[in-house]
C-alpha cells in the first residue's frame, strides 16, 4: 500500500502540474517578483526525480523520432537566465535522449565582426532548425534586448546610424522586429518555445559560493559574474520588459521556478511534451505503389538466401 500511495502522489503531483501557469499571457503586465523562483517540489525524492525524468526523456525521444519522420515542422527552444540558472543542466538533462542527427544547440556568445556588420538578428537566423529537427538557442537573439539594454553602451560597437538609435525607440523597434519574425517563422512551420529560468539573488548567491568552494567548478566562476551581479534590478527591468512585449499565442514564454534544479528540469521537460503532442505529426504513410516495390525488393533479397 505504502508504495502504490507513493506512486499515485507522484502521478498527481504531475497532473496537478499545469503548465498554463507558467506561461506570461499575452498582452499582460510582467512583475517578476509576483513569480515563484520556488514550488513545492512535483517528486517525492531523487529517486523519483529521475524516475520521471526518464519517462519524460523516453517519451520525447519517440515524439522527436516521429518529428523528424514527418519532416514538416521545425521546433525552436530558447533558454534565457541569469547566471547560474541551471540552463546548461536544464538543456543537458532533458535533451538527453535526443537522436543527435535531428537536434542541434547553439551558445551564442560576444558578436563577431562579421555578425556586427548585420542585423541584431542574422547571427541567429542563420542557426534556426530545419524542418524536422529542434534546435535550442542558449541564449538567443533577446540578449540584445537583455544585456545590450542594460549595457546600452554596447550599441555603439553595432554600426547603426546615429539617427536609429532614439532612447526607448530602439527597444520597441527590436522587440517589434522579433515579433515579426517570430510570427513568419510560426506561419512556415516553426513552433518557438521560450523559457526564461527565474533565479532568486539569494539562490545565485548560494550557487556562486559553489563554484567557488568546488574544484571541479571553479571553471565556470570568474570576476564578470560577480559585475553582472551588481546589475540585477537592471536585468529584472529588462526581463519584464522583454518578456511583456514578446510573450504571444505563437511564441510563449515560460517564467519556470529555478531555484530548485529538479523541479525546473521537470517543468521544462512536460512543456516541451506538450508542445510536440500538439503538434500533428506521424510516420509517412506507404503508398500501394512503394508498398508493391518494396514487396519486390524483399523477394530479391529473400531469394539471395
Amino acid at each position: 500500500m505504502g508504495c502504490a500511495g507513493k506512486d499515485d502522489r507522484e502521478i498527481r503531483l504531475m497532473n496537478d502540474l499545469q503548465i498554463d501557469k507558467f506561461r506570461v499571457p499575452e498582452g499582460r503586465k510582467v512583475l517578476l517578483d509576483k513569480w515563484p523562483t520556488d514550488i513545492p517540489n512535483v517528486y517525492s525524492s531523487k529517486e523519483k526525480y529521475r524516475e520521471m525524468l526518464k519517462e519524460h526523456v523516453n517519451e520525447l525521444s519517440e515524439l522527436q523520432r516521429i518529428h523528424y519522420a514527418d519532416n514538416r515542422y521545425a521546433v525552436l527552444l530558447i533558454f534565457q537566465a541569469m547566471d547560474a540558472a541551471g540552463k546548461d543542466g536544464a538543456i543537458r538533462h532533458v535533451m538527453s535522449g535526443i537522436n543527435p542527427q535531428g537536434c542541434q544547440v547553439y551558445s551564442f556568445k560576444h558578436p563577431t565582426p562579421k555578425e556586427l556588420d548585420h542585423d541584431f538578428l542574422w547571427r541567429t537566423n542563420c542557426a534556426l532548425p530545419e524542418r524536422g529537427r529542434i534546435g535550442i538557442f542558449n541564449r538567443s537573439y533577446y540578449e540584445e534586448v537583455l544585456v545590450v539594454r542594460v549595457h546600452p553602451e554596447i550599441l555603439s560597437g553595432q554600426q547603426i546610424p546615429e539617427d536609429l538609435l532614439n532612447g526607448d525607440d530602439v527597444w520597441k523597434n527590436r522587440y517589434r522586429s522579433i515579433n515579426n519574425m517570430e510570427y513568419h517563422l510560426h506561419h512556415n512551420g516553426t513552433r518557438i518555445v521560450k523559457f526564461f529560468l527565474h533565479l532568486s539573488k539569494e539562490e545565485q548567491r548560494k550557487r556562486f559560493l559553489r563554484r567557488i568552494d568546488e574544484p571541479e567548478k571553479n571553471w565556470k566562476f570568474n570576476i564578470g559574474d560577480i559585475e553582472e551581479r551588481k546589475y540585477w534590478d537592471d536585468y529584472m527591468k529588462a526581463y519584464e520588459d522583454c518578456l511583456e512585449a514578446t510573450s504571444t499565442e505563437r511564441a510563449p514564454w515560460y517564467i519556470v521556478p529555478a531555484d530548485d534544479k529538479k523541479n525546473a528540469r521537470l517543468i521544462v521537460s512536460k512543456i516541451i511534451l506538450e508542445t510536440f503532442r500538439s503538434l500533428d505529426m506521424s510516420y509517412p504513410e506507404t503508398t500501394e505503389e512503394r508498398r508493391q516495390e518494396l514487396l519486390k525488393l524483399r523477394e530479391m533479397l529473400a531469394a539471395e538466401g
